[in-house]
């Protein structure tokens, strides 16, 4: 059984041997084969040529800075081992943990995350209820029950990683994505520090980034395969309103004492009718670009998990 560690690194010069060691000295402890895979997104601050000097080491450096998702993406590529497991650059991730997560995945686990448990400890109140709403919500929406999904110290089994494709900012929701997918999910209390070097990438706004991803897994969990479910619903519904609208404006036209011109209703009637017959037209593109998606590419719709003959 081969181990690959990718570690994504923007302007972690400071840290990067610091790190390298560590997990050095952890995988040589575990007695298997080993990689590991620093990614440079893009930094400003040399951490390439610091991240050139290390061995054993698979350095990628990327042309510029795309985000963690994409180098996340460009080190699991990279990784030929059965086990891939990601980990921040920054040390705020423990390597020393890695192998409580290698020993739960031997109890038939495909992915095991991190709990980062006293992460927010004696934080104010502005810090540590956003994180627990936000993971509630991921958690709720998705069906894949951690308490920590932004944790990056995850241990993945290779097939279960590989199959997803990853852009945008999916990096939040690995974890997630995998469970939606059909992969066994389980978590394990990790360690956790403030970071020694630099400053956090992340702020508040990332709850707000959040909540919108949410969306766009929501959709492509239920959606993906009828899209036209989702936005002929949504057309339905924009129809029915403009049916009630056009009661209402009859109602006061006859009952009311109302022209049509006295109130905005015939406005709102065709506002509701015309995004109605917009969201059955983009239903029946989206319908469209999805079939030629899974034609043109012989596409499944279907994951197998097991197949025998005998």
């Amino acid at each position: 059984m081969k181990i690959s560690v990718v570690a994504p690194v923007y302007n972690e010069k400071e840290s990067v041997k610091e790190l390298h060691d560590r997990l050095v000295s952890v995988l040589k402890k575990l007695g298997c084969p080993y990689e590991i895979i620093f990614v440079d997104d893009g930094s400003t601050d040399a951490a390439f040529r610091e991240i050139k000097n290390l061995s054993p080491i698979v350095a990628i450096c990327l042309k510029r800075n795309y985000g963690q998702t994409a180098a996340l993406a460009a080190g699991i590529d990279a990784a030929d081992g059965d086990i891939i497991v990601t980990i921040d650059a920054d040390l705020e991730n423990q390597p020393e943990d890695i192998p409580s997560l290698l020993e739960k995945m031997k109890e038939g686990f495909d992915v095991v995350s991190g709990w980062r448990r006293d992460r927010w400890k004696g934080q104010t109140f502005m810090r540590r209820s956003p994180s627990k709403i936000a993971n509630w919500l991921i958690s709720w929406v998705t069906k894949t029950k951690l308490h920590d999904h932004g944790c990056t110290l995850k241990a993945y089994k290779a097939d279960a990683l590989k199959q997803l494709n990853l852009y945008g900012d999916m990096h939040r929701m690995i974890a997630a994505y995998a469970g939606l997918a059909g992969a066994k999910v389980a978590e394990v209390p990790v360690g956790h520090v403030f970071r020694k070097y630099g400053k956090s990438k992340y702020g508040i706004w990332r709850t707000f980034r959040v909540l919108l991803d949410l969306i766009v897994v929501k959709f492509f969990a239920k959606y993906s395969n009828r899209p036209m479910h989702f936005f002929g619903g949504a057309g339905f519904f924009s129809f029915l309103f403009g049916f009630l609208t056009f009661l209402l404006m009859l109602y006061f036209k006859y009952f009311g004492g109302k022209d049509f011109i006295q109130t905005p209703l015939p406005v709102l009637a065709a506002f509701f009718v015309l995004a109605g017959i917009q969201f059955i037209l983009m239903g029946l593109l989206a319908e469209v670009l999805m079939r030629l998606r899974y034609e043109s590419q012989k596409r499944k719709i279907y994951t197998v998990a097991e197949k025998i003959s005998n």
